[in-house]
């Protein structure tokens, strides 16, 4: 990279994508596993932009999103016909917009985490309506944890050919910021958020939105990456 200190670049089985959160702690753990990076802060060129990484001593990495941007979702009808769902699963008292940190996604609420689970999507339907609304896929999430979470969630990106996905660090950044715009979390405090458990894949993603002169100037994701032959970083 000529403006960065490295370019990275992301792809799905059905095509590049600007930014993708998981991949990019992935990359991170190899480089300081290897030697190739130490403990401080870097900057990736992305299709998204060029953003910022923090390597940690403990191997944890946090990755910088780009400012997030709250767009009008399609109705919580059409949302839930295509999830296979009566309307009534999903949360009245949550929003559901579509935000971007980087890639735009629907964040779906729903009642409760056993609601969340037994969602069995209608994986056609969920990719049509991505394709009309220009988005990746859908977030669903729900505040009911397994412990100290923030969220519990679960990603659909069957448009990209990714029905499921037990770990979206974009999706999760955008999901931080909309519940830091609605009062469910405070400025600059980093979160875990549970993905992955309906798969039997758990994972837990760190979090913050920072809010500075009343907005949302910095959004960070990260955690901690494994070898999975040697089950460690």
């Amino acid at each position: 990279s000529r403006q960065a200190d490295l370019r990275v670049r992301f792809f799905t089985p059905e095509g590049e994508v600007p930014l993708c959160g998981h991949a990019t702690i992935g990359t991170f753990s190899v480089l300081s596993a290897i030697g190739k990076v130490q403990p401080g802060t870097y900057v990736q060129e992305t299709g998204a932009g060029c953003l910022r990484v923090q390597v940690e001593a403990d191997g944890t990495v946090l990755m910088e999103q780009s400012k997030p941007v709250f767009s009008p979702a399609p109705s919580r009808e059409e949302i839930a016909a295509t999830l296979g769902v009566e309307e009534s699963v999903l949360s009245p008292e949550l929003p559901m917009e579509i935000v971007s940190t980087g890639l735009r996604d629907i964040m779906v609420p729903v009642r409760s985490r056993a609601a969340l689970w037994a969602i069995q999507p209608d994986f056609s339907a969920v990719a049509e309506l991505s394709r009309r609304w220009d988005v990746v896929g859908y977030h669903l999430y729900t505040l009911e944890t397994m412990g100290h979470a923030a969220a519990h969630c679960r990603n659909l990106a069957p448009l990209y050919g990714i029905p499921e996905e037990a770990a979206t660090g974009t999706s999760t950044g955008a999901l931080c910021s909309l519940l830091n715009r609605s009062g469910k979390l405070a400025s600059g405090c980093l979160m875990p958020f549970e993905q992955g458990y309906s798969m039997g894949r758990p994972s837990e993603i760190l979090a913050r939105a920072e809010v500075r002169e009343g907005e949302i100037q910095e959004v960070w994701v990260g955690g901690r990456g494994m070898d999975l032959d040697r089950r460690t970083l």
